[in-house]
């Protein structure tokens, strides 16, 4: 992808005003490569999350990034600190594909694509308002910055059965939790590979890993092998925090021909 360089000398492009918060969607934000909308189901659930997604209509022949860009593209952002009663908001992601412009191999999406979002409420049983700050690149031979305010009201329309459908079905693209048949099993690697040994149904030809770099780590595309039978993924590190975090992880989805599952690795 060009560099991050070029996403900002445009940042200027694609910022955007708020709008009211009216309804339990967003009006849609137009861009020069495709538009974008924030979409809620409308009622929080038991757990007090309000469930939605950042609907992303790309232009034919643009694409847009997964959680993981690579290392010369941006992720989608989510910035909710406007908000009234929403503490924290976090993107899902469906599966990616693999992309390689002449510049970089990089993870991402080149068709329309819904992201699932979560809203966690402060105070579950009272109003909320969801004023999300949203950044992401979307890119065609070049890569531009889509930054906008998108309101939403989610008691303004609770019942709205389109909105839900929308949600409900995002949700439905999502990989499943990976499980033994079908997941990675990390193998000894040095400071500078990842290793992992893939199990999945269907083709081996159509099996592709993605891991996400957080945490300061930032990863190479992988190289693939197979020996006895098994696919084995290299995944080089290229960057690394000075100290190996001690809690969490770090996302990765499997793809197949069959399907996607997705889990947490070690940190390597």
């Amino acid at each position: 992808m060009q560099s991050l360089k070029i996403l900002l000398l445009g940042a200027a492009i694609g910022c955007g005003a708020a709008l009211p918060a009216a309804a339990s969607s967003s009006d849609w934000y137009n861009s020069e490569g495709g538009k974008v909308r924030l979409v809620t189901s409308g009622k929080a659930d038991e757990d007090g999350r309000i469930h939605g997604v950042l609907d992303i209509a790309l232009k034919p022949g643009w694409k847009t990034y997964w959680r993981d860009p690579g290392d010369a593209g941006v992720p989608p952002q989510i910035d909710v600190s406007a908000s009234t009663n929403i503490t924290d908001a976090a993107f899902s992601f469906p599966p990616p594909q693999r992309h390689d412009d002449g510049y970089g191999k990089w993870a991402g999406y080149n068709h329309p694509v819904s992201l699932p979002v979560t809203f966690t409420l402060s105070s579950p049983g009272d109003a909320a308002v969801i004023d999300a700050d949203i950044f992401l690149g979307i890119c065609e031979t070049i890569c531009i910055p889509v930054q906008t305010r998108l309101s939403v009201d989610p008691a303004a329309d609770p019942d709205n059965a389109e909105d839900a459908a929308l949600v409900k079905a995002a949700l439905a693209t999502l990989p499943a939790p990976a499980k033994a048949d079908f997941g990675i099993k990390v193998l000894p690697g040095n400071h500078e590979t990842l290793v992992v040994e893939a199990t999945f149904p269907g083709d081996p030809e159509a099996a592709d890993f993605f891991v996400a770099g957080e945490r300061d780590y930032m990863f190479g595309a992988p190289a693939r092998s197979e020996k006895d039978g098994r696919l084995v993924f290299t995944i080089p590190i290229l960057d690394r925090p000075s100290t190996t975090p001690t809690d969490g992880g770090l996302y990765y989805t499997l793809t197949s021909a069959e399907g996607a599952v997705e889990g947490v690795l070690p940190f390597p």
